[in-house]
């Protein structure tokens, strides 16, 4: 079985990666997705951070790179096994749900409201990743924030 786990920066991703280290898979993908993927349109930088000839559009490009290889490295650390690294960029959801698609889970954390289980418990990303994957999901609660036990 191939689980994939998503790992959203803007959520308690470590939560997803936890859920899944101590299991066995046969294959665990590891997916960051960063907004964006378009190129920078010629000269949209010149200027701004020097001299002509300076390109600053490929100086941010490393920063990303550094940061999403980060990480992956953390994300990887805690699962305690090597995993495959899918690193996507485009609309978070939207990339999600198509890299899913050679999943047979996808694994991602709630990131709405704390605590509260039901629609408000997921944020609108996760929202349309949970309606439209092409495969099992497992949703997580954030650290340990699960309403289990409330009453």
């Amino acid at each position: 079985m191939a689980v994939m786990v998503w790992i959203n920066p803007a959520a308690a991703w470590e939560s997803a990666v936890d859920a899944v280290a101590g299991m066995a898979f046969e294959e665990i993908v590891l997916l960051l997705v960063t907004e964006g993927g378009g190129a920078t349109a010629p000269d949209t930088l010149t200027g701004l951070l020097g001299p002509a000839g300076h390109e600053p559009g490929e100086a941010f490009a490393g920063v990303e790179e550094e940061q999403a290889a980060a990480l992956f490295d953390e994300a990887e650390a805690r699962m305690g096994r090597p995993v495959r690294r899918l690193w996507e960029r485009g609309v978070p959801e939207h990339e999600v749900v198509t890299a899913a698609s050679g999943a047979d889970l996808l694994v991602c954390v709630r990131d709405g409201a704390p605590g509260l289980p039901g629609p408000d418990s997921l944020g609108p990303a996760t929202r349309f990743v949970v309606d439209h994957a092409p495969c099992g999901v497992l949703l997580v609660w954030p650290g340990d924030r699960s309403p289990r036990g409330k009453g």
